[in-house]
């Protein structure tokens, strides 16, 4: 079985780092030449309220949440910080819980009196966390929450860190799809995912371009988030006899999906998951090792190889301070670096950390990140594209679109070993 970082609790509590976590972080900004810094003498620190999943159903994200978060922080503060004054991050935990992150938020803004806040981890805990952030005039920044529901909000406060809204996130494999020649191109689809608040929005942006190009749908199922058995979706996608199978999903279900088709000797022609896949070892110790990952798909908004700005950088400092290989870095720590970076970016264009100037910043300048540049709409949507990864030989490769692929995509996907 794969670990799972998933715990119990419930109350929201603050986070002190411990002595080891501190000395690991000390040690990857010491070892990247940073000085201590001397901020502007009588400036009080630019406090952060974030509200992060660090118990709960989302922990699994919750955590590498508060790790890019710290890793920004810790990077800014060796590096003279923001305007000359130190940046102080207040994390607390909402354990998931819609109703505890909209308390979080409340607490940061009236009681802790915070300067600015950053968003939590999923659309589901973004969209009371927005409301409240609104009701306040607070910049909203999320790293991982750009759902139908919280784009629908209309919020002019707010931006999505990542390249594309989720809606948007599996166009990649649609696109590749249909980029296949006719002769090679399947003819079938099966779909299933979570009835979460985005994988199914993935799925019917996908579904509707592929239908809309002759490719049939043979099998589409949405079952409830609580669902721990997914057997009976894996042998109705088997009986379909689907070309391809698009799933939404998240890690670890991911993981059980792998492990029932290779029990099940089903081998579709591409296997595509909204997420999971990315997660790396994680992911790989969940289906029992690599061999079993060749061929699976899974698209991307960041991909740890990318020459994109200190994207090198950032991932030296995750693996030095938290472990583990490049491949293992989460997809979720960059996103909230990111919006670390696009926060310092828009308060030095502005010099000032006034919310209402650093709304007005957010949709005005283009901004540099570890995801590739990101210039934001009117609706808080970046302009970017993601892009389809697929594992092969035990390395994750980006495979489309061909002007920043690493590598040939594998297709038909090979058979299970």
């Amino acid at each position: 079985m794969m670990k799972n970082w998933r715990k119990k609790g419930g109350r929201s509590w603050r986070l002190v780092s411990g002595v080891g976590a501190s000395a690991a972080l000390a040690m990857a900004f010491s070892a990247f030449g940073a000085t201590p810094p001397t901020f502007a003498a009588g400036q009080a620190p630019i406090t952060i309220g974030v509200s992060a999943s660090l118990t709960g159903d989302f922990s699994s994200s919750g955590i590498p949440l508060e790790q890019g978060y710290k890793l920004w922080e810790n990077y800014v503060n060796s590096h003279g910080g923001i305007l000359g004054r130190k940046v102080k991050i207040i994390f607390l935990n909402d354990n998931s819980s819609t109703s505890q992150v909209a308390t979080n938020y409340e607490d940061l803004i009236t009681r802790d009196k915070v300067d600015i806040v950053f968003g939590p981890y999923s659309s589901l805990l973004t969209v009371p966390a927005l409301e409240i952030a609104d009701r306040y005039g607070y910049a909203f920044e999320a790293p991982a929450g750009g759902g139908p529901a919280v784009f629908a909000l209309k919020s002019p406060n707010f931006v999505f860190v990542q390249p594309t809204p989720v809606s948007d996130t599996m166009v990649s494999f649609a696109k590749w799809i249909l980029s296949l020649p006719k002769s090679e191109r399947p003819t079938t689809a099966a779909y299933a995912t979570e009835d979460g608040p985005f994988s199914p929005a993935m799925l019917q942006t996908a579904r509707n371009i592929l239908q809309s190009h002759g490719i049939k749908t043979v099998y589409d199922k949405i079952y409830p988030t609580e669902t721990t058995d997914f057997l009976p979706m894996v042998l109705g996608i088997e009986h379909s006899k689907a070309q391809i199978v698009l799933l939404g999903t998240h890690e670890p279900e991911a993981a059980d999906y792998v492990r029932d088709f290779v029990q099940q000797h089903y081998n579709p022609k591409a296997i595509v998951f909204t997420g999971g896949p990315e997660d790396g070892t994680e992911f790989l110790d969940g289906i029992g090792g690599a061999k079993y990952a060749n061929g699976i798909m899974v698209p991307g908004g960041w991909w740890y190889g990318e020459p994109s700005y200190q994207n090198k950088l950032f991932v030296s400092m995750y693996v030095k301070t938290y472990g583990g290989k490049p491949t293992d870095v989460p997809t979720t720590a960059a996103e909230a670096f990111s919006v670390g970076q696009v926060f310092q970016q828009a308060a030095e264009h502005v010099h000032s950390i006034n919310n209402a100037k650093i709304i007005k910043a957010l949709h005005t300048y283009t901004f540099n990140t570890v995801q590739g540049p990101m210039k934001f709409n009117a609706q808080g949507a970046a302009n970017g594209e993601d892009f389809l990864m697929q594992w092969q030989h035990g390395k994750l490769e980006v495979v489309y679109p061909n002007s920043i692929k690493t590598a040939a995509p594998l297709f038909p996907k090979p058979n299970w070993p």
